[in-house]
């Protein structure tokens, strides 16, 4: 007699909770969410902290930067840096704490459609995606092959559809292009169309940049809209490390700020090749390097928005590969975003890399290590956050879904636990305990709270053996090739409207068919 009641109830509940979960929640009560607040993690005290400041203000000074572009020479000597007989640019610690006083702490990476803009103030965490593989990879073979304009285009489509994907700067390369302008332009072009959220991207030659935002003018309806909200940055490699700038960049910098577009001031040095070998040096090293970058910018256009990119990366001494999943690698990019909140700027690193070359086990553990640890620290923008296997040179669709739900529990766990009356659940204990039903299965309190507290993974199983048996025993991988192929089946929401897609393609060689 007392077993029916309880089934009743179980059942009840269970149904209670699909039905619950299977409606939408607003966007303030949603489990996690773009920028939420992490900052909880701190592998650096103040007094390391401080260190890594100083020894960058002295390799500024004492070494310099070489190699700047003679525009960059005369601005930045313009400045209050000096240009010795060698031709390397030094950086007199004044003229450093003059640009730092002056940068923009206030930065919003814009989405072209107002919902998705990215506040980068204090400890607000962004995952999405980056990089330039030359490979796209099959989840069910195995097979590499070289990635493609079409690829690029569906992992922007994919990507838009995705909750925990904040941003898309170009994962892939479209190598069927030759020509470096016309895929420059074709970049922008398939991720614009793909996506809505903000988009990174780069140019291959500082003649390119001219059109590349006559193209975002005519995307954006204008250049004053464009200017007003622009929703492309530039993701730039102005440095060559060690401590040389990219005389090519640094020229494609100038333009991009003079046109209105944000920067990505990157620095991607290897630890153990082209930056020191200890994570603390590498970590100096990425500083200096982006702090010469900080006052360039600022030299060009001061207060321009721009994002301190310290992206050093690991290395495997016994062979010298990149070891992009590798927990030296968590902590670079850990210790990066601590850096960024002691100077108060608005900052990115790599995290999310898998060296794995598969969506597997290996790349499981390496991307969610990472990426927690890059959440925890609260770094402002978490980049090649998912997708990216064999080291950045490999580029996933399946992976980037299944990305999505990994993220989903990395930013769970930067939300942390909330403590309040109402969480410490005492009345409720008292009355589950206390006559009640000896479960908390379907009370109100649970169901009030079970999608504000809880991420649920759309790819991963978590049914008992004897179910997923009935079930035909699905996998994670076989759940993101249906889910890829449903959202590339739907014609994309960010596609541009017809007249303005007749400009551009009557404007510029566009690659896409219409």
């Amino acid at each position: 007699m007392t077993d029916r009641p309880r089934t009743r109830s179980r059942c009840g509940g269970r149904a209670a909770r699909r039905a619950a979960r299977a409606g939408a929640l607003p966007d303030h009560l949603r489990p996690v969410r773009p920028g939420l607040s992490g900052g909880q993690y701190r592998p650096l005290s103040e007094r390391d902290m401080e260190c890594i400041h100083h020894a960058a203000l002295d390799a500024l000074e004492r070494i310099g930067l070489a190699d700047a572009p003679e525009s960059g020479a005369a601005r930045l000597v313009a400045r209050g840096c000096v240009q010795g007989e060698d031709g390397r640019i030094r950086f007199p610690r004044a003229v450093v704490e003059d640009a730092l006083a002056r940068a923009n702490r206030e930065v919003v990476l814009y989405s072209r459609d107002g919902r998705h803009d990215l506040d980068l103030s204090g400890t607000r965490v962004h995952f999405g995606t980056a990089g330039a593989a030359v490979h796209l990879v099959d989840a069910l073979t195995g097979d590499y092959r070289d990635s493609t304009l079409a690829d690029l285009f569906d992992a922007a489509r994919i990507a838009d559809r995705l909750d925990n994907i904040h941003f898309v700067q170009r994962p892939m390369v479209a190598r069927d292009i030759a020509d470096n302008r016309e895929m420059d332009l074709n970049t922008i072009y398939a991720c614009c169309a793909g996506t809505t959220k903000h988009v990174g991207t780069s140019f291959c030659d500082p003649d390119f940049v001219a059109d590349g935002l006559e193209m975002l003018h005519m995307i954006a309806g204008g250049e004053e809209k464009w200017r007003a909200r622009p929703f492309v940055s530039n993701s730039n490699c102005f440095v060559v490390p060690p401590m040389k700038f990219a005389t090519e960049s640094c020229k494609v910098m100038e333009r991009c700020i003079e046109g209105g577009m944000p920067v990505l001031l990157l620095s991607a040095g290897m630890a153990g090749a082209t930056a020191p070998s200890t994570i603390a040096g590498a970590i100096v090293q990425a500083v200096a390097e982006c702090l010469a970058g900080l006052v360039y910018a600022n030299a060009v256009r001061p207060g321009h928005p721009v994002v301190f990119g310290t992206w050093p990366f690991g290395l495997d001494l016994r062979s010298g590969a990149m070891t992009g999943g590798s927990g030296e690698q968590a902590l670079l990019t850990a210790g990066c975003a601590q850096m960024h909140h002691f100077y108060g700027l608005p900052g990115g690193a790599a995290a999310g890399i898998a060296d794995a070359k598969l969506p597997d086990m290996q790349a499981g553990w390496e991307q969610m290590c990472s990426n927690v640890l890059a959440g925890l620290a609260g770094l402002n923008m978490v980049y090649e956050a998912a997708g990216m296997h064999a080291s950045l040179l490999g580029f996933c669709h399946e992976s980037l879904i299944l990305g999505d739900d990994l993220i989903g529990q990395a930013l769970r766990c930067v939300r942390g636990i909330e403590v309040s009356e109402e969480t410490l659940a005492l009345d409720q204990i008292a009355e589950v305990c206390l006559g009640g039903s000896g479960h908390y299965l379907g009370t109100a309190q649970t169901l009030a709270r079970m999608q504000a507290d809880h991420v649920y993974p759309v790819c991963a199983d978590r049914s008992s053996p004897k179910e997923w048996v009935e079930r035909g025993r699905p996998d994670p991988i076989g759940r993101a090739v249906a889910r890829k192929e449903a959202i590339l089946a739907e014609r994309p929401a960010a596609r541009f409207d017809a007249r303005t897609d007749a400009a551009i393609r009557a404007r510029f060689r566009i690659h896409l068919p219409a």
